[in-house]
């Protein structure tokens, strides 16, 4: 399910796996309005289902936000990806390439890193994560 607070500002409930589609989608069209490339687009997407892939694996349930803010001065698409599931004992070993809890390649987080400008992670044990990751918007977009 999807709910269009603001043209940007979109919130997307994930569920099933279904959910995680429409999320990635969801940040094609922002990104596509906002005049992101092809390129940036994919990259905004694929990370968009790490994260999304990552809330029904782990947590369960959660949703993603789409919005538009300033991240590090500069206008920027920001995607919040928040669960209340088990958290992250620790973000620094989770943002290392082939690490998993789970039984994915561990490539989830650091992938949705390196795709984007910036990522953020606040997370506490049994009360859920906060993942936040931003594309800053073309120049003259």
């Amino acid at each position: 399910m999807v709910v269009i607070v603001a043209a940007e500002n979109v919130v997307i409930a994930v569920k099933v796996s279904n959910d995680i589609v429409t999320a990635r989608q969801a940040g094609l069209e922002m990104a596509s309005a906002l005049g992101f490339s092809l390129s940036d687009r994919t990259m905004i997407a694929t990370a968009i289902s790490e994260v999304a892939r990552n809330i029904t694996s782990y947590a369960g349930t959660g949703e993603v936000r789409l919005t538009v803010q300033d991240r590090e001065g500069r206008r920027s698409m920001v995607v919040q990806a928040q669960d209340q599931g088990p958290g992250i004992l620790d973000i620094d070993r989770a943002l290392e390439d082939g690490y998993s809890t789970g039984r994915g390649l561990g490539l989830g987080l650091p992938g949705a890193r390196r795709l984007m400008d910036g990522l953020a992670i606040t997370s506490n044990p049994g009360q859920g994560t906060l993942v936040e990751m931003w594309k800053w918007v073309p120049t003259g977009a």
